[in-house]
């Protein structure tokens, strides 16, 4: 089983794939997401996304201004702004 997620900043579709963790900095602190993780709501906060992808690679984005949604192994973050780090 795999999340199915999607980071999409205001004008674009920055990553959408399979992971195995999540992890994203939200105002309450930070947070992980794997499979099977209950529903939650949450205002992000400026910092990085760390995705772990399921053959194992790593993805980092910073991330600022939005929420993210997790519900049913599908884990959509919308961000003001957002962008790969290389």
């Amino acid at each position: 089983m795999a999340l199915h997620v999607s980071l999409v900043s205001a004008d674009a579709e920055v990553w959408t794939g399979e992971a195995s963790l999540v992890v994203a900095k939200t105002v309450e602190g930070e947070i992980g997401f794997m499979t099977g993780h209950e529903p939650v709501l949450a205002i992000l906060a400026e910092g990085q996304v760390r995705i772990t992808q399921t053959d194992g690679t790593k993805v980092l984005a910073n991330a600022q201004d939005g929420f993210l949604s997790m519900e049913g192994d599908v884990l959509t973050i919308v961000a003001g702004n957002a962008a790969l780090i290389a």
